[in-house]
């Protein structure tokens, strides 16, 4: 060492080698398995509730990125959901299938499921887990825009879902019996069943005994084999960002319903009453966050056309004398439109009929209120202009000759030309019966 510290790129050589080693002793590694530190690598811990939809894929989908981003151990994915869209659906489990980070579905807390898209998404998980009181199952696919398909179109989503989650199963190694029996027959077992039959594997009473369960356990990921270590990890709660949380919220089809409903009230108002601008512009916003909804939601494009020919009715009162029949027409098209938006078997894409009847009820309310405001306008007698003149009464202060010949009155503190049918002498009181230009009718009082 005394001589090499001669060598004028002994330094450059050392760190050479440094380099070199370490990098020998990381293949090394690599082949019997992952590094493992002494302070294990965090777990990125996800909840996710209800409805699987665009919003929650892109979430679910972040999550994941972030967690190889972020050095994660483990991503733990907890699961409570009804079901979902199925294109949704599948980006997650194609998201779960290229992780690098092995991903833990945890059906989960008690009470809670994983139906429909659910039972996809804990099949394809590295490994998966329920807490007792929990259940799993009923993954028939159904037409989520409500319509009837013939038999064979029937037969062609089913086998297709069959296949599917038999494709899962076997990648996952769990029971692909079952799974197509939960697609076939629409069957629903507990987590002890599942646990049985080698659907999940495992059974956790909260995330600390998940955690503690997983902790030493040999997963298949897209890098090779990863050990998880779960003893002394730090747990990050991933949460949904503002934007997410949003977008969630306006796709459930009663959210959706009432942005129509304001959006529509808001033109209408912009209608009739021109250059009032808030209300249109809040109408706009409303609108176009329902019609983002829209896209994730089964509508049914004839219930949207006769909403929308419900606003054409309610303006048309406005500008047509039709004693009320548009009002009436656009409050069917309003009822029929509402009950026809949303059609599906699945009563989480439905709209509540206790949103629904509030919500038509006011919406009706509101346009017959305005549409009174409005003809109570138009009746009202003028209070300005030369209009507003007529009724006033006033006194004649140069006599007025019969047929063309005109005099002078004094009415509302002015003086103005007058003519009358019959001659009406100086002094006489007088009542404003027209307008003729800068002339006034009178006749005596």
């Amino acid at each position: 060492m005394k001589h090499l510290s001669r060598i004028p790129y002994a330094p450059a050589i050392l760190f050479f080698f440094l380099v070199l080693s370490s990098v020998t002793g990381r293949s090394v590694a690599d082949e019997k398995g992952p590094l493992q530190p002494n302070t294990p690598p965090p777990i990125h811990y996800i909840v996710v509730e209800g409805i699987i939809n665009p919003v929650v894929s892109e979430f679910i989908a972040k999550g994941l990125d972030d967690a190889q981003a972020g050095g994660a151990g483990v991503v733990v994915l907890q699961l409570d959901t009804p079901g979902g869209l199925d294109l949704s659906m599948r980006d997650i489990i194609k998201a779960i299938f290229a992780s690098e980070v092995p991903v833990v579905v945890y059906v989960a807390p008690a009470g809670g499921r994983a139906a429909s898209a659910g039972v996809f998404i804990t099949y394809a998980a590295h490994i998966a887990a329920m807490a007792p009181g929990t259940n799993i199952g009923s993954a028939h696919p159904v037409a989520i825009g409500g319509g009837k398909l013939d038999e064979t179109m029937v037969k062609k989503v089913e086998n297709d879902a069959v296949a599917y989650i038999r494709s899962i199963a076997k990648k996952r190694k769990r029971n692909a019996e079952w799974a197509e029996k939960a697609v076939r027959e629409s069957v629903n077992i507990t987590a002890g069943e599942a646990l049985e039959l080698k659907v999940i594997d495992i059974i956790a009473d909260s995330r600390t005994e998940l955690f503690k369960t997983l902790d030493g356990r040999r997963v298949e990921t897209v890098r090779g084999v990863r050990v998880i270590r779960t003893e002394g990890a730090v747990v990050v709660d991933v949460e949904m960002n503002l934007r997410s949380r949003i977008l969630r919220a306006i796709s459930n089809p009663n959210v959706a319903y009432i942005l129509m409903m304001i959006g529509l009230m808001g033109i209408y108002f912009e209608l009739s009453n021109p250059g009032v601008i808030l209300p249109g512009v809040l109408g706009a916003i409303c609108l176009v966050l329902a019609f983002y909804s829209f896209q994730a939601l089964p509508v049914n494009y004839a219930g949207l056309i006769l909403i929308g020919l419900s606003l054409v009715f309610f303006f048309a009162e406005t500008q047509v004398v039709s004693f009320g029949l548009l009002t009436m027409a656009g409050v069917v098209s309003l009822v029929l439109g509402s009950l026809m938006l949303f059609k599906s078997p699945l009563p989480f894409m439905r709209l509540s009929i206790w949103v629904l009847l509030p919500t038509v009820i006011l919406m009706t309310l509101f346009v017959l209120g305005t549409t009174y405001l409005a003809v109570t306008v138009h009746r009202r007698r003028p209070v300005s202009g030369v209009d507003a003149m007529v009724g006033e009464e006033g006194t004649v202060v140069e006599d007025i000759g019969g047929g063309e010949r005109n005099g002078k009155v004094f009415v509302a503190g002015e003086y103005w030309d007058a003519s009358s049918d019959a001659p009406v002498e100086r002094g006489a009181m007088v009542k404003v019966v027209g307008v003729d230009g800068m002339v006034l009718k009178v006749i005596r009082k």
